[in-house]
């Protein structure tokens, strides 16, 4: 099943927790690899700042995509002042289309 990850930050503490964290984060991400859809950093419209994150998962039911939450290096550290999770189906599928860089370009 596909699930949907839209995840905020709290503004305030954001930029210190992404420092301590990030191996940690990444270190996670690589072992769940296998049901990575799609991750990345939400980010404001001129790309400055990081605002958040979404992941598109693939797990076989909601249970599973709330550990991969809960586990979440980020979440444990309280990067994230919300979080919402949301089953949803693949419709349109055109990866020629994706950015060949990160930022888009």
């Amino acid at each position: 099943m596909l699930f949907i990850i839209y995840a905020e930050d709290y503004e305030a503490t954001s930029a210190a927790i992404r420092q301590a964290k990030t191996p940690e984060h990444l270190a996670y991400l690589d072992r769940h690899k296998h049901a990575i859809v799609l991750a990345g950093a939400l980010l404001t419209d001129d790309a400055g700042k990081r605002v958040g994150s979404v992941s598109i998962i693939n797990v076989k039911d909601r249970a599973a995509a709330e550990a991969f939450v809960a586990n979440e290096p980020f979440r444990s550290a309280g990067l994230y002042r919300s979080i919402k999770i949301s089953r949803m189906r693949k419709g349109q599928w055109n990866p020629a289309a994706a950015p060949k860089t990160p930022e888009g370009d």
